[in-house]
């Protein structure tokens, strides 16, 4: 189904784990009917300042502030970085203020995951991390409900406030569990935003 609404999935991968995440995440939101539209961000130098070119030599391509300005809803991603986000992903958000001051993600849904490397290496407290710019930019986090079965039983990734990925087990693929997850949130986070989309009166 063709639609003029989509979800910005916004991630930042350096290994690929995050990347495979998010394309599980797409075909979650697709099977609702919306677009799912993948983006990430370049990585920082010392200086703190986005070095490489514009355009990645593989992969998604790299998102703009008019990507997230004009979603329906977001997905975040990031790999755990001591408990937290990744600075190029914290980078990107710091450099949002305008959308903010708009107010244009207020009222939008959004949802987040991550890959660890160690099992209990920060998962929750890294998904807790990027939702806090989201609630900032007023939009309304979704996580996985235990009526998701998968939550219950997962033996790797998997938590209540976001999809997660541990790389260290399933030799570094993606579980069963994690693939069901991540397209739970996704087909989640799709629905939620078709429904306020049509309730804002926007094509979809």
């Amino acid at each position: 189904m063709a639609s003029d609404a989509y979800v910005l999935i916004l991630y930042y991968s350096r290994n690929g784990a995050t990347a495979r995440m998010a394309a599980e995440l797409a075909r979650g939101v697709e099977s609702t009917g919306m677009a799912a539209r993948l983006r990430t961000v370049p990585t920082v130098s010392p200086d703190t300042e986005a070095s490489l070119p514009p355009i990645p030599d593989e992969g998604a391509p790299y998102c703009t502030n008019d990507d997230l300005r004009d979603c329906a809803g977001l997905l975040l991603g990031s790999p755990t970085r001591f408990g937290n986000m990744a600075s190029p992903l914290r980078y990107f958000l710091d450099q949002t203020s305008d959308i903010w001051l708009e107010g244009s993600l207020s009222g939008k849904p959004a949802a987040v995951f991550t890959a660890t490397g160690s099992l209990h290496g920060g998962q929750e407290s890294t998904l807790i991390s990027m939702m806090l710019p989201l609630l900032h930019h007023g939009m309304l986090i979704a996580g996985i409900p235990y009526s998701e079965p998968a939550l219950s039983h997962t033996k790797s990734g998997g938590t209540p406030y976001g999809a997660s990925h541990w790389s260290g087990g399933n030799d570094g693929e993606l579980s069963e569990d994690e693939v069901t997850l991540c397209r739970a949130l996704g087909a989640r986070t799709g629905k939620f935003a078709r429904s306020l989309a049509r309730d804002r009166g926007e094509p979809i």
